[in-house]
Formats: structure tokens, sequence, C-alpha cells
């Protein structure tokens, strides 16, 4: 089975849960209507299945390969891209001034998921791409602006960034790369590794966004800057001109993405690669969290694309394989695995999850399209500490659950899940990267303990809770049998929440929080998570009060919400314990006893 992409699911969400038509009624957005919308998600929906999709196995087995300098692609895949820039999937979120649709974030990520789920190795290059666009577009100059992002906003160029190198991971503070000035550039020098369409054949230019230090830099990430360097010079009148002194000197061989090029780069062998400063000098390190956070989320829609995939191809599996007698078979052909009991738990398990974290990432980024265009500041301002908390938990929660659901999809399929041509493993490996990629579950968890709650005091937190707590009041007033199921479980999740940020507000110093940060982080994912669903449930059994109702679906729905309450929700009770009680024993112990 090939993927199909869930447009009634994702335009439930977008409709009746996120409020689709509230985003239109933004300044700017007035075309993003539901019937838009639709039509947008419809054809995606043909694009990803009939294109992406079926290069996803042979792009794994074939992967891209390096010769010289030089980076192929695997086959199909330029002509696949020049389909996808001619569409316009890369530019919906852009700014119009430059090319772009210029419509909602919501949007865009409710097609990103598409990507994901049809193809990850591919959707990485245009990843990659918004964010550059990004940090181009809001701390470039006006010159810079229009002679990089036309071409990038179409596709016809692409974007990367260039932060890590080899004797600093996650540490900018060690970064080496030298920036020399030259009249008006620059010229660096330095290698970065990890680079993400480093070097490819897919477009005839590539931007680089490289993080480096000029000579009288201050040591530590406070003397970084950001630099846009091209893989070809450009010409004044926009054409291309000579390469510049940047190679790719190799590429990884990975556990998986194989078909998504991971670069080694070398700037500068030579004279030095021409660059040009973005914004000021020595502030890089907050352009580059401008790049960060849009990639963050964007992973962090990976996270459950991907497990989408796992999940459909698992559901098929159970629906034909025929395994021992069943439970809830009804009849001697009705034997397929799908009537295992624990089957079901696993697929229940993988659905709800993924309608729950599917309902966060879009719940995200509805918050920043709001902090962006809403008309009130007070408004504009809890939008955005609303999207930036939920941020590391799109990212964390997502990715780690993302490859817990693909591991559960080998599950389904037993001992085939293990061989390689069944196609459930690659969606495992492939999966494996997101949990790393733009800082680790525990970088953002230590963003999320740190910066997004001790940093105001849990105000964004409180505020939170608070939205959460509305929700399950609007709950009690239902007699609805599975409705209290979903309070009876959310009551005592958000209590837990609240008592283990109070916890971690109480102490004087990082060292213990540090040590439960990444439980934290899960805790907050899965009861957010549970918001979601929650809301979900109430929207469903709205719809179901009007004529015509799709009634089957929707009652999908509120037992979808019931099952991730009561399966999902008591882990958030726990994690309380060791969040509050499990720090001093994690870090007891000497380095030399471990």
């Amino acid at each position: 089975m090939s993927y199909s992409a869930p447009v009634k699911d994702i335009a439930f969400v977008l409709n009746n849960v996120i409020g689709l038509a509230n985003l239109a009624k933004l300044d700017g957005y007035e075309d993003a209507t539901p019937d838009l919308v639709e039509a947008i998600l419809d054809e995606s929906a043909r694009f990803t299945e009939d294109v992406l999709a079926p290069l996803n196995w042979s792009g794994d087995q074939q992967g891209s390969k390096w010769q010289d300098g030089e980076v192929s692609t695997p086959d199909g895949w330029k002509a696949a891209y020049s389909q996808f820039v001619e569409s316009g999937w890369g530019s919906l979120s852009f700014p119009t001034d430059f090319g772009g649709q210029g419509l909602p974030l919501t949007v865009a990520a409710a097609v990103q998921e598409m990507w994901h789920s049809a193809n990850m190795a591919f959707g990485l290059c245009p990843l990659l791409t918004q964010g550059a666009v990004d940090a181009i577009e809001h701390h470039a100059s006006e010159e810079q602006k229009q002679f990089f992002l036309p071409k990038m906003v179409e596709g016809s160029w692409t974007g990367t960034m260039n932060l890590t190198e080899p004797q600093a991971g996650s540490d900018l503070a060690a970064v080496r790369t030298k920036a020399e000035p030259s009249g008006d550039h620059y010229l660096i020098k330095g290698q970065k590794i990890y680079i993400t369409y480093g070097e490819h054949d897919l477009t005839e230019n590539i931007i680089h966004m490289v993080l480096a230090r000029l000579p009288d830099a201050p040591e530590g990430v406070k003397g970084i800057s950001l630099f846009i360097v091209p893989k070809f010079l450009i010409n004044d009148d926009g054409s291309l001109g000579q390469r510049n002194d940047l190679t790719c000197v190799s590429i990884e061989h990975k556990l998986g993405i194989h078909a998504s090029p991971t670069c080694v780069m070398s700037y500068g062998d030579n004279a030095g690669a021409v660059g040009y400063l973005l914004g000021e000098a020595n502030h890089g390190l907050a352009y580059m969290f401008t790049m960060m956070n849009q990639a963050r989320h964007a992973v962090g829609v990976e996270g459950y694309g991907i497990a989408e995939r796992a999940y459909q191809k698992a559901v098929a599996y159970a629906r034909d394989r025929k395994q021992g007698k069943t439970l809830l078979g009804k009849s001697p052909d009705d034997q397929g695995i799908i009537n295992h009991p624990d089957v079901r738990r696993i697929l229940m398990t993988m659905r709800s999850t993924i309608e729950a974290m599917r309902g966060l990432g879009l719940e995200c980024a509805a918050a920043f399209d709001q902090a962006k265009r809403h008309q009130d500041e007070q408004v504009r301002e809890k939008m955005r500490r609303r999207g930036e908390l939920l941020t590391p938990l799109v990212k964390g929660w997502s990715t780690e659950m993302g490859v817990e659901l693909c591991s559960l999809g080998v599950q389904v399929h037993g001992g085939m899940g293990f061989i390689e041509e069944t196609g459930a493993a690659q969606f495992l490996r492939d999966a494996r990267i997101t949990p790393i990629y733009e800082g680790t579950t525990a970088i953002q968890a230590n963003d999320l303990i740190g910066r997004k709650t001790a940093r105001d005091g849990g105000k964004g937190m409180g505020e939170l809770l608070d939205d959460m707590r509305s929700v399950l009041d609007e709950l009690k007033q239902s007699d609805h049998l599975d409705f209290k199921a979903i309070s009876k479980r959310l009551e005592p999740a958000i209590a837990s929440a609240e008592n283990a940020t109070q916890w971690l507000l109480g102490q004087n110093d990082a060292t213990l929080p540090s040590a439960t940060s990444v439980e934290f982080l899960m805790m907050q994912g899965r009861l957010a998570g549970g918001w979601m669903m929650a809301r979900s449930a109430l929207a469903a059994l709205k719809l179901k009060q009007e004529d015509g109702s799709d009634d089957a679906y929707l009652d999908a729905k509120i037992m979808l919400a019931r099952y991730y309450s009561e399966r999902m929700l008591p882990l958030v009770e726990s994690a309380e314990v060791i969040i509050t009680e499990g720090a001093e024993s994690t870090i007891a112990l000497d380095a030399a006893q471990l």
C-alpha cells in the first residue's frame, strides 16, 4: 500500500478545532477561506500521493551519491522537484512581496505533513529553504532581500543552515569558522558538518547560511555572526557567475533518509568563500534562532507525518494478515490480526497519538499566525508566548512519539516488519533522526524549563493550563459518558502538570530540573495532546447535531479522544512523581561509577 493523504482528518482539525475561519479574518490572511484551503489540501494530496510517495522506497534504496564534490540525487528526484516548484508548493506561507502566496503558516504546516508522510527525505530540502528564507526576510538588508529571496521563494534556489562543526556539535560557542573582511564582502574559511542538502543537483544555486567569527569577535556565542554564502556568485543582473570557493568533501552514510544528502562542507580551501554579512556583526545567534525555531516546528511536523505513514501501512497489513483465531473477529472470514485486542491497542495508540500531535502542531502554527497578524497587541503578545511555549513540545514530544509509533508499526508486522522489503523498517530508520535534528530532545526540554517557563515565572505555562481548564469545564457540562471518562483523566493530569511546574519554579538552580527536564517536556506534550483531543471530541459532538453528519466518523473522533485520555493521560500523573522525586538519584553517581 502506498500513501493516502488524510485530507478529511486534517480539514477536521483546521475547520473545527483550530478555527481556520478565524484565521481568515486576520489582516492579510483573507484568502485563506475553508474552500480555498480544502482545494489546496486536495491538490497537495494528489501531488504527494502520485509524485512523492512512489519515490520514497526507491530513493531509500538508491540514495544520493557523491563523486568529486558533486552530489546526484536518486532517479526521479529532479523531475519531482521541478514539479514541486512549478506548482508553488514551497511558497505557500512566504511573503507576496517576493513571490510567495502569503497564506498562514497553519495552512503550510498542514501541507508539509503530507510531504513528510509521503517522502521525508524529499521534504527536507524545502524545509531547510524555508528556514533560510525566514532569516533573510527578517534580518537582511533590502538589497539582500531583493537579491536572494525571489529565487528562493520560487524554489529555483534552495537554502541550507550551516551551524555544526566537527568540534562543536550543539555547542555553538565552540564555532571556529572565520570570516575576514574583504571590501563589500567577507571571505569565509572553515568546515561544517551535517549540512542537509548542502550539495545536490536539483537547482542551479544553493544559498548557504553560515555561522562564522569575525577577527575581532568576542569569545563564545556573543561573537558569532551569520553570513549568506551562495554556491555560485551572483552577477549584478541576477545571472550566475563563477563558482564560490566552497566544496562538498563527502556525504554521510546514515541509518536512514538515504536519499537526503547530509554533507560535509568546506569553505575557503583557496582564497576564501565570498559571504555577505546578514544584519549586524556578532548577532548571528539571534538570527540563527529565526531559522531554528521555524525548523524545530517543521521537524515536529516530520515526527507525526512519518508516523501517519507508518500507521497507514500497519493498519492495512493488520486487515490482511491472518494469524491465529481472533477474539474480536465476527466470522471465520473475519480473522485478520486487526481483530486481536493487543493489535487494536497498538493501532489505537498510533492513531490517537498522531491525531493529538497533528492538533498540537497546527495549534502552534495558528498561535504564530495570530501573533503576526492579530490587531490586538495583547492577543499578539499572548499568542507569541503560546507559540514559543508549544514549539519545544511540538518538536520534542512529536519526534520522540514519532519514533515510538514507527517502532509500533514494525511490531504490527511481526517478523515481516524486520524485513526491509515490507517497507515498515524504513519509516523507523528515517524517523530516528528527528529527535536529534535542530537540537536534541534534552535541548528542547531545557529550553522549555528555562526560556519558556522559568524566565517568565511560568506566565505562558499558566495561561496554557488555564485554557485547558476551560476545556475541562466544557466537558463537565455534558452528560455524555465518553466526556465524563475524558474529564476524569484530564482533570488530575492538569493538576499534576501544575504541581510539576510549581516544583520547577521553586528550584534555586537548574541542576535538579535539568535532570528530569525531558520527563517534564514529555508530560507537557502528552497533556497538550490530551487538550487537543478533548477539543476534537467537543467539536465532533457539535457536528453530530447537524443534518447529514457523518456519525460513524465523528463517533470515532470521540472514542479516540477517550482512548487517548485513558491510556496516555495517566502517564502525565506518573510523570509528576518522576519529576519531583527522581531528580536527585539521576545525578547521584559520579561519572566514574557509571
